[in-house]
């Protein structure tokens, strides 16, 4: 009998590609020989280093390696699971043996089984994902001191921050299944944050966050930028107050935007489809916001930070619009949740990869000119979005809008409305995009929403 072959245990080091794709046939070819009418693997293995800041001296070094396998085999429409972290021979086929054996008592599902084989991903482009970073703890070190220096010398009413931290990752996954599919993606992230705690004349506090990701670590917003922006975040939120309970417009800026779009997606993904769970359930081919709303996903994007050429059931990802117009053109599927659906898979097991929300012409200051009266959001909080009928209720903080001007700094306030009247609401959107996020989008005003406060 083959066995899988040995996956280094040394978190130093990560499986090459070759040990992988070995593994995952071993495990294959022996789930068919116990029986197995399919089954599908996958392997990952990630290392990184994380170096934490604090009071100009450092607080934490980290090492980290990850290493995980799953497993699932089908008899008849019959399936068995499992997982392990043991990677070795021995680890490898104990979980497969376990796997089996759930199949063995499991009730049958109709919907269970892979992606058909005419669906998975045959050729996709380079994406560029891994660019190593040779960054020592030395460097690392020198790196988050420079940060959390840019913030604490950026005022002196900047008293102290939470710390900076500078982490790098290098990361190989593999999936394969019994159609004979076999994708390998290497990739790694890179990351610098600090927290800076602004404190004024009467000891009142206020705290903010900056921070900055890529695929390869030159693209990283510089030390002194991301200590500098921390700061002024934070700065900017002394003073904060209430404000009065009143409907209004409000600007989404694209920090929490993306929350937005998160409420979207989940609205349109299999899982609360299938369940009834979503007031988006046959939309499809309908309008559900402005016209001036499009979202496309682009899943082959280079050092994207969703980038991938397939999904986790193996399905080839394609680049398509999700709105377009306004209108629902694309559902998020996995193969089980689509044949529960009745439909076909989307390419979307395990998320959304890479989303585009098209700008609109004005920038941040026109778009807070044109409010007239309301509320900039800046951060949000709490969980109060029910997707079944769309009401949204959550706290909130930013900046409060008198004459088309920024007047002064909010805490403690909620924002309240219906998702479907808020993306049908949506009364311009900014050109400010952030890139640095696998979803990228601009500031989003609502014409109306409940704000209350005092």
């Amino acid at each position: 009998m083959t066995e899988p072959a040995v996956v280094s245990a040394d978190t130093r080091e990560l499986p090459t590609s070759d040990a992988l794709r070995e593994s995952l046939n071993s495990m294959l070819a022996r789930a068919a020989r116990a029986g197995a009418d399919a089954a599908e693997a996958s392997l990952s293995a990630s290392r990184s280093l994380s170096v934490s800041v604090r009071d100009r001296a450092r607080e934490t070094l980290e090492y980290e390696g990850d290493r995980s396998a799953a497993v699932t085999v089908y008899r008849g429409q019959a399936s068995g699971s499992a997982s392990t972290t043991d990677l070795t021979p021995a680890g490898l086929a104990a979980a497969l043996d376990q796997a089996l054996t759930i199949a063995r008592f499991t009730e049958p599902d109709e919907y269970a089984g892979l992606a058909e084989a005419h669906l998975m991903a045959r050729d996709w482009p380079d994406l560029a994902l891994c660019n190593p970073w040779s960054l020592t703890p030395d460097a690392a070190q020198d790196m988050a001191l420079a940060v959390e220096a840019a913030a604490l010398d950026a005022d002196a009413r900047i008293a102290q921050t939470e710390g900076a931290t500078v982490a790098t990752q290098d990361a190989i996954s593999a999936y394969g299944n019994s159609h004979g599919f076999i994708g390998i993606e290497r990739a790694s992230r890179h990351a610098a944050s600090c927290t800076a705690i602004a404190r004024d004349s009467n000891g009142r506090m206020q705290r903010e966050i900056a921070f900055s990701q890529a695929r390869r670590a030159e693209e990283l917003l510089a030390p002194a930028e991301i200590g500098r922006l921390a700061a002024d975040r934070a700065l900017a939120r002394l003073g904060a107050r209430a404000v009065p309970t009143t409907t209004a417009p409000v600007l989404f800026t694209p920090r929490v935007a993306r929350s937005l779009w998160g409420h979207l997606f989940g609205a349109i993904s299999g899982g609360s489809l299938y369940r009834n769970a979503s007031f988006l359930k046959d939309r499809i081919d309908q309008r559900i916001a402005v016209p001036t709303l499009t979202l496309r996903q682009v899943p082959h994007r280079r050092h994207g930070l969703a980038s991938t050429g397939f999904d986790d059931d193996g399905v080839a990802t394609t680049e398509r619009d999700l709105v377009a117009g306004g209108v629902l053109r694309s559902y998020l599927l996995s193969a089980y949740s689509a044949r529960r659906l009745g439909l076909t898979t989307t390419g979307n097991a395990g998320g959304v990869f890479n989303v585009d929300v098209a700008p609109g012409q004005d920038d941040f200051d026109t778009l807070v000119s044109a409010m007239g009266r309301g509320l900039v959001v800046t951060e949000l909080m709490g969980q109060g979005v029910n997707l079944v009928n769309g009401d949204y209720s959550r706290g909130a903080a930013g900046w409060w809008v008198e004459n088309g001007e920024l007047a002064y700094p909010v805490e403690n306030a909620t924002v309240a409305g219906n998702l479907a009247e808020m993306y049908n609401g949506i009364a311009a959107l900014g050109n400010d995009v952030e890139y640095q996020s696998a979803l990228r989008t601009p500031s989003v005003v609502i014409d109306r929403m409940t704000i209350a406060g005092q």
